[in-house]
C-alpha cells in the first residue's frame, strides 16, 4: 500500500490549494471561476456499456415477435417480477408527499424494530394494462411466484382470458424467476401446466436489461411514486397504497396478502428436470422455451 489519498475538491480545499501556491482566492471567487469555465457539480453518468450477451439484440427481437404474436391471438401475456423487499413498521420510505408537517420515523431502519417483512411480488397484464401485487411474508423463492400465477390465474385471468389454452410470460434473467433455477421450471410444470392445463411459454430478459421488464415502468414506477414518503406502518397500508395506485392509461392495480411461509434451498434433482415436458425453442434456447401439460384430460 502507498500513501496516496484521494481529496474531493470541494471549494473550500480549491481555495486552500490556490492560497498554498500563492493565489489567493475565496470560496466565492472559486465558485465564479469555475462557472465561467463551464464547470459545475456532476453525479456519474451510467453511459459506458459493459460486456454484453452476443444475443442480447437477438433476445429482445425475438420477444418482440411473441408478444406479437400473442396478441394477435388474444392470449395472455403477463410481466412478473419481485419488487424491493419492505420493512413493515415506522421506518422512513423515500420520496416526498404534501403535508403540513413531515412523519415522524424511527432513525433507525433497524430489522429488529420491523413488525413484518413484505415481499410484493406484481404481475403486469400487458393486453390490459392491469396489475396485480401479492405480498408475501417469508421468503421470496420459486415455489412463491408460481404459487402467486396460479392464485393470478384462479382468481382473475381464467375469467380475463376464457378458454385461453397458451400464456406467455416475461421475466428477467435471476431472481425467483431465473432462468438457471430448477424449481422455477418444476414449479411452472406442476402447478401451471399439469394443473391448470396451460402451455406456457417463457421468455427471459437478458442479463442487465431488466429494466425493460414491462413491469418495471408500468407497474411497479407507479407504486412507488404513489406511496412516496408515506411509512409503510402495517401491511394494510401497504396494500392501500398499492390498490391506490392508478395512471392516466387505465392502469388499475388490484393488491392481496400472502399468508403462506415459504422455505429456502430446495434442491430438484436431475431425475427431476429430465420429466418435464419442456421444449427449448430455437432461438436462445437457455432463455426462451415452452412447457406443455404432462397429462391430457379425457
Amino acid at each position: 500500500m502507498n500513501a496516496e489519498k484521494w481529496l474531493r475538491s470541494s471549494l473550500q480545499h480549491l481555495s486552500d490549494s490556490l492560497k498554498a501556491q500563492g493565489q489567493a482566492a475565496c470560496p466565492n471567487t472559486v465558485r465564479r471561476l469555475l462557472k465561467e469555465m463551464n464547470y459545475s457539480l456532476k453525479a456519474n453518468a451510467k453511459r459506458q456499456a459493459g460486456k454484453q450477451h452476443p444475443d442480447r439484440n437477438a433476445q429482445f427481437e425475438y420477444i418482440e415477435a411473441q408478444k406479437q404474436y400473442f396478441l394477435s391471438k388474444g392470449w395472455p401475456i403477463i410481466s412478473i417480477d419481485a419488487k424491493k423487499k419492505e420493512l413493515i413498521g415506522n421506518f422512513k420510505n423515500n420520496g416526498q408527499s404534501w403535508c403540513l408537517e413531515a412523519e415522524r420515523v424511527n432513525d433507525h431502519d433497524f430489522k429488529s424494530s420491523a413488525t413484518g417483512h413484505a415481499v410484493p411480488y406484481g404481475i403486469y397484464v400487458v393486453n390490459h394494462n392491469q396489475g396485480y401485487v401479492y405480498v408475501g411474508q417469508s421468503a421470496d423463492t420459486a415455489e412463491f411466484a408460481v404459487d402467486v400465477l396460479a392464485r393470478w390465474w384462479q382468481e382473475f385471468g381464467k375469467f380475463d382470458f376464457p378458454d385461453a389454452p397458451y400464456m406467455l410470460i416475461l421475466c428477467d434473467g435471476g431472481g425467483s424467476n431465473g432462468y438457471r433455477l430448477r424449481l422455477w421450471k418444476v414449479q411452472l410444470q406442476e402447478q401451471l401446466a399439469d394443473q391448470l392445463g396451460l402451455e406456457i411459454t417463457v421468455c427471459h430478459y437478458p442479463t442487465g436489461a431488466s429494466k425493460w421488464n414491462p413491469i418495471e415502468h408500468r407497474l411497479f414506477g407507479p407504486i412507488s411514486t404513489n406511496w412516496a414518503g408515506k411509512p409503510l406502518r402495517t401491511f394494510e397500508i401497504m396494500l392501500a397504497c398499492i390498490r391506490g395506485t392508478n395512471t392516466r392509461a387505465g392502469l388499475n392495480v388490484s393488491a392481496s396478502l400472502v399468508e403462506n411461509v415459504y422455505r429456502k434451498g430446495i434442491k430438484v434433482a436431475k431425475s427431476v428436470m429430465k420429466n418435464l415436458n419442456i421444449e427449448r425453442h430455437i432461438t436462445c434456447p437457455n432463455w426462451n422455451y415452452t412447457i406443455r401439460p404432462r397429462f391430457t384430460s379425457a
